[in-house]
């Protein structure tokens, strides 16, 4: 085995004879569009939990056409009847390997609610429907591969294999899982964004290399039996570390001190004494695999599960990550580093493939929501510093940020003028994982590459950090400037703690892209859990808010912000929901939909949850630790939501009497200050928070609606005026409030 080389520029390979066929209208779904295109068969086939979209916001489409762009015939198979492995045949026994993925989300997240109810519909399928792929499709999707094609080399990837590449905590069924490519039996797992791993495979699998015996590619996983290969050395942080017996400390006034402390270096053939230090020498970081603790010691200990989070977390550098090893039974799992980040021009290349930008016409009329939410939109960078721990943005995509030049952005939105159906003169979107964060990166290379900090704007701002927006406003005057082009919104979440150090980009963005109201998320007010979830304090909000009504009004718009907010996160207690529900309340917002904190896979927030204990600083035995408590019951995980739904009469009930056991009997009443009242309008409290059903599924926040929005995308409009108060007017209000509950926003993906 030997050490992951530094890869070769993404489109510099000499292309597969196959290049001769040229790149198809869509990837074939059928033996008839292989015919019609000339092909009698597929190098590659990739299987995937989504409907086949051709647009580079699909990852089964932008790693489609990559492979096609270095020659290779790649079919697709989306949403296969997994019941048996006849449609796995479909196109027949792939010339070099099947590539499996669940589609955009993990196949859990997008079945299930935070409740562990099954929702009823999925965006990435047509018509919205429901249970078109099957719970944990990595594994369905590649044992069926097996099935149908037992000797061809399975490779696993996207974002379910990506959380899932060690042991981790499984929400759904409430424990501890091992890794995934021991359940899926697959030959490689390819983590994080894909497209340098699966095209160093392709060609090697193309020249005839055995995919089994691939082992030095960055971004990829693999099974390993048998002792640490040569050369390289073990860091084993399997265990924690146990404290000694503690030496008494000298007496300083003690005249005679201990023989022990007399004893004299020994001298050499002079007589004089010769003291020597031996430096430890350090094995090369590129030779270095750090031993995580085994499936069976985290599976069975919650403080080695955090341990292990911590350890992987710090491991995650592309400039300074070293592999990582963790034992499953018999054989272990070996995690080679991360793949290194695309150049800007890799990045212009990959976006300037051939896409068809829709739907393959298999689909017909068929509305895919999750198409339509980005059919308008523009994918400007890739990657996250924020490091927020509820989130699965750094843990796939890293944190350096990866960004287009601004000549193939504009390219793109002509295209989108130009081909895509329905368009209008309206780009809904120029973003990606944040709206803001394009170009920047830190000051110094070197420094990028020898960092291991989790986040770049957590407890602050890095000094390091450039945060100098005018790129970003440069692109944004001369998107909007473009011929045909009426309107660029931005629609993907701001980063206001960054936005605030650049007064002239909030002012270039109130004034020109906002559509009426704008999204950001300060996930929470109180300290306790903004600290959990390694977002800036409430003062940083306030500090854009200020901002933001002040641009607003220089312009002479009405516009309005749009926070967010998560419920039952780790380190969240009953009174910190109750001053988030003042807060909302002095602040005049509602919210629509409340859903709360959902574990995924591997995210340090659910380490935490898992756990007890808190990953971001140094785990300890012996009480050393500091702990976490969790939201984990579903009565206490309702209050927090219905403490964010403070004005649904179907809540006050549930509020009451948590108001009464907090010891805050005060806040219950009729006036302004109150934030439940004492009655109960007729026909309401039966319900409460959470037995609500059949509601859609979004990211797992909650949308809060300011009274006096513009019209939503539907055609409805908020009633405007003053925020109705139902604790004020008494009668009066009760209906308003009941009919309040029913009110509906839009949701963020």
């Amino acid at each position: 085995m030997t050490a992951p080389a530094s890869p070769r520029k993404l489109f510099s390979y000499r292309k597969f004879w196959a290049h001769r066929f040229g790149p198809a209208p869509f990837l074939p779904m059928s033996r008839a569009e292989m015919t019609a295109l000339g092909w009698d068969s597929c190098d590659i086939i990739i299987v995937t939990g989504d409907a086949y979209v051709d647009h580079p916001s699909f990852g089964m489409a932008v790693i489609g056409r990559v492979l096609e762009a270095q020659g290779f015939r790649v079919g697709i198979i989306a949403q296969p009847d997994w019941t048996s492995a006849e449609a796995f045949r479909a196109l027949g026994r792939p010339n070099l390997f099947f590539g499996v993925a669940a589609g955009n989300m993990d196949s859990m997240v997008n079945r299930y609610t935070s409740d562990r109810r099954i929702r009823s519909n999925d965006a990435y399928t047509p018509n919205d429907e429901g249970g078109k792929r099957p719970d944990r499709a990595v594994i369905v999707y590649a044992q069926r591969c097996r099935e149908a094609f037992a000797e061809v080399p399975v490779v696993i990837g996207g974002i379910e294999a990506s959380l899932r590449r060690i042991a981790h905590y499984d929400y759904w069924s409430d424990k501890v899982r091992r890794s995934v490519l021991l359940d899926a039996k697959a030959d490689l797992l390819v983590y994080g964004n894909a497209e340098r791993a699966i095209v160093e495979i392709a060609h090697r699998a193309a020249a005839g290399e055995s995919i089994r015996t691939m082992r030095d590619i960055r971004g990829t996983a693999f099974m390993h039996a048998g002792p640490l290969p040569e050369g390289w050395a073990e860091l084993d942080s399997s265990q924690l570390d146990t404290p000694g017996r503690i030496e008494p400390l000298p007496n300083p006034y003690e005249e005679t001190p201990p023989a022990a402390a007399c004893a004299t270096p020994a001298a050499d053939a002079s007589g004089a004494q010769v003291v020597r230090f031996e430096r430890r020498p350090r094995h090369p970081r590129e030779r270095t695999v750090v031993r995580l603790p085994s499936y069976e010691q985290v599976r069975d200990d919650p403080v080695l599960y955090a341990h292990a989070s911590r350890t992987f977390h710090l491991e995650t550098n592309p400039g300074n990550a070293r592999a990582l090893v963790q034992r499953h039974g018999e054989r272990e799992v070996w995690i080679n580093p991360p793949p290194l980040p695309l150049a800007t021009p890799e990045m212009d290349s990959v976006f300037g493939l051939p896409y068809a930008r829709v739907p393959h016409p298999a689909y017909g009329g068929a509305r895919i929501p999750a198409y339509e939410m980005i059919r308008f939109s523009v994918n400007i960078m890739r990657g996250c510093f924020g490091g927020c721990t509820f989130c699965s943005i750094t843990e796939h995509e890293g944190r350096i940020i990866q960004s287009r030049s601004e000549a193939s952005i504009l390219a793109e939105i002509e295209d989108i003028r130009d081909k895509t159906p329905g368009f209008t003169g309206v780009i809904s979107d120029l973003g990606g994982p944040t709206a803001n964060m394009y170009r920047l990166a830190c000051r110094s290379a070197d420094i990028e590459r020898s960092c291991r900090k989790l986040s770049c704007v957590w407890p602050d701002i890095c000094p390091n950090l450039n945060t100098d927006h005018s790129a970003l406003v440069g692109l944004y005057r001369r998107a909007r400037a473009l011929p045909g082009i009426k309107k660029i919104l931005i629609a993907s979440g701001l980063r206001y703690d960054l936005a605030v150090r650049d007064p002239e980009y909030v002012q270039e963005l109130v004034t020109h892209h906002v559509g009426g109201y704008l999204k950001i998320a300060p996930e929470h007010t109180e300290a306790g859990p903004l600290s959990k979830m390694m977002k800036p304090g409430i003062g940083s909000y306030d500090r854009f808010k200020e901002m933001f009504e002040r641009f607003s009004k220089a312009a002479g718009k009405e516009q309005y912000l749009i926070p967010y907010f998560i419920a039952a996160h780790p380190g969240t207690r009953d009174e910190d929901m109750m001053e988030l529900a003042l807060w909302l309340k002095r602040n005049g917002f509602r919210a629509d939909q409340v859903q709360a904190f959902l574990p995924t896979p591997m995210a340090l927030a659910s380490a935490m949850y898992h756990s007890g204990y808190n990953p971001l600083k140094g785990v300890r035995r012996a009480g050393q630790a500091e702990r976490v408590e969790s939201p984990k019951g579903l009565k206490q995980r309702r209050l927090h939501k219905a403490f964010l739904r403070y004005h649904d009469p179907d809540n006050w009930p549930l509020l009451r009497e948590a108001l009464k056991r907090m010891g805050r009997a005060d806040l219950i009443g009729n006036g302004k200050a109150h934030l439940v009242p004492g009655f109960q309008p007729a026909g309401t409290g039966l319900g409460g928070e959470g037995a609500r059903t059949g509601r859609k599924h979004g990211l797992q926040r909650l949308l809060t609606q300011h009274t006096g929005l513009p019209p939503r995308a539907d055609g409805s409009r908020p009633a405007r005026g003053p925020a109705p108060d139902p604790q004020a007017a008494g009668g009066r209000a009760k209906e308003k409030a009941a009919q309040g509950a029913a009110r509906r926003g839009d949701r963020r993906r």
